[in-house]
């Protein structure tokens, strides 16, 4: 038996580990300050305590100011183990933040006690993204029982508030503590992929996200000829702004889907009672865009849709970007990263993986920016943000085998 082989049966022989980490790690609830929470403070003892138990050569808690949270800050965990050739990195990223559960009522079972149901753990956060974080320790457990120390450094980063922006988890880190992370070195991000372990994102679009704002006159609904209905106006210009899918019309295969998405998502409350006709209403465009297009044109084009309309029924329109996002240049389909990474699923699983970019946004993100490519990819079961998310211990332990190939590949 060689001795990656007996690293997979190491790893295969974790199964109630991985039951009892998901379950303490769901039951601390790290919620950010703009989700109702205080942040990620409890989880991040847990671990750092996890962490010191395998004995890394470098440990440190960034904490990123943020006077919402408790005790003023976001803690961010960066810990790393040195190699026999430290030349070089392998850095694996989990976010420890998770969202709200919404409507309880949805859930089967308390959203904070994790449930087991034969191969799934469900429970808020197990997929998004405490599978990253579970599969990516344990298989540094086992490549340290077997290599002490292992062949080159390895990296574990699990940071704060990737659920609504990174301004306190990995872009601080990196914009106040940059010789963290080297070019070389191989930073895997496990927060997006498909059933099968096999894709690996390399690119993202751009994200924008729209307040659109629209106010005209309220009155009584028994005379509306006194008002200005804003709902109406409302729902007018959220079918004028899917003109944006014909003045965006570029496919990129390499995306799935493989064109910009300009979707209205969320709508504010108006007025309270069903007998008045509201005078102001306001919702929400979730905009994901091909990279080849400009943000700032999509913006431009949004305004000349929503002046128009203005322009013609008299309402007040205002469209106001909330959240930002442009995309960065895509990781190389050759980096060593992504061929590390190619090379580990294959072994592992028997199966080519294939390069893809996505709508979603990612840490990831921020890695490329600074001029780190990054790979992303997961074993997933598509559960993220859902009621009842689950995610799968056959799918922990298969990623788990794939991160110590990736962690004893030269």
């Amino acid at each position: 038996m060689s001795n990656l082989e007996r690293i997979f049966n190491r790893i295969e022989g974790f199964k109630e580990e991985i039951i009892s980490f998901q379950s303490e790690l769901t039951s601390r609830v790290a919620l950010g300050p703009k989700n109702g929470g205080t942040g990620e403070h409890e989880k991040a003892r847990y671990l750092a305590e996890k962490v010191e138990g395998l004995q890394p050569d470098f440990v440190r808690q960034i904490e990123a100011p943020d006077a919402q949270a408790h005790e003023g800050y976001r803690p961010n965990l960066i810990a790393k183990w040195g190699g026999k050739d430290d030349r070089q990195t392998v850095w694996v990223l989990g976010h420890m933040d998770i969202v709200p559960p919404g409507d309880l009522s949805l859930w089967e079972t308390d959203p904070y006690q994790v449930k087991i149901a034969g191969d799934k753990i469900i429970g808020r956060g197990v997929e998004d993204n405490q599978h990253a974080i579970v599969s990516s320790y344990l298989a540094l457990k086992a490549v340290l029982e077997a290599h002490n120390p292992p062949p080159k450094g390895i990296g574990l980063a699990f940071v704060a508030d990737e659920e609504t922006g990174s301004e306190f988890g990995l872009d601080y880190c990196i914009k106040h503590h940059a010789d963290l992370f080297q070019p070389n070195d191989l930073i895997v991000v496990p927060d997006a992929g498909n059933e099968e372990g096999t894709m690996i994102e390399i690119a993202e679009k751009s994200m924008l996200w729209l307040k659109c704002a629209i106010s005209g006159q309220q009155c009584h609904a028994s005379t509306p000829d006194k008002g200005r209905n804003s709902l109406i106006g409302a729902a007018d210009l959220i079918l004028r702004l899917q003109r944006l899918k014909e003045a965006f019309p570029d496919q990129d295969d390499l995306f799935k889907p493989p064109v910009s998405t300009f979707e209205p998502t969320k709508m504010e409350a108006n007025v309270p009672n069903i007998n008045t006709i509201p005078g102001r209403d306001v919702f929400y465009m979730d905009c994901r865009i091909l990279p080849q297009h400009k943000v700032a044109e999509v913006i431009a084009k949004a305004g000349e849709i929503a002046a128009d309309l203005a322009h013609q029924s008299g309402f007040a329109i205002e469209l106001t970007p909330v959240y930002r996002q442009d995309a960065t240049n895509p990781t190389p389909a050759d980096a060593p990263i992504v061929q590390a990474l190619g090379r580990a699923i294959k072994h592992v699983t028997g199966l080519d993986a294939k390069v893809m970019g996505i709508g979603g946004g990612t840490v990831a993100a921020f890695f490329r920016r600074a001029g780190l490519p990054a790979a992303v990819w997961s074993t997933v079961s598509n559960s993220a943000h859902q009621p009842n998310e689950y995610c799968l211990i056959s799918s922990i332990i298969q990623d788990a085998k794939i991160l110590a190939h990736l962690y004893l590949d030269t």
